[in-house]
């Protein structure tokens, strides 16, 4: 259950950096509430993810999702360059991802 309140986590961090990128720096409400919100479900939910899974690897997963559904996301909506070198870094970021939970006692 941890570990899928973890990834639900990570998947809020994209959701509120995106928002934060989107808000203008707190001048359009809608993307300023999703940032809110996204934030506060993301802290939530890896401070229950902690409560059992080791604080390095929960924090090195929830960065690693949000960061690498943040870029995915600017690539394919906010008009960041788009390159093979770029997916394959963000594929391997996944990678390690999925490689803390592997080796996660």
């Amino acid at each position: 259950m941890s570990w899928i309140i973890l990834v639900l986590s990570g998947v809020l961090e994209a959701v509120w950096a995106t928002a934060l990128g989107l808000s203008a720096g707190f001048t359009k409400l809608w993307p300023s509430v999703v940032f809110v919100v996204g934030l506060a479900g993301s802290m939530a939910g890896l401070a229950f993810a902690m409560r059992s899974i080791p604080i390095g690897t929960a924090y090195a997963v929830w960065v690693g999702i949000g960061a690498a559904l943040t870029v995915l996301y600017a690539m394919i909506f906010g008009g960041e360059g788009f390159s093979l070198v770029r997916v394959l870094l963000i594929l391997g970021l996944v990678a390690c991802v999925v490689g803390l939970k592997l080796v996660d006692h």
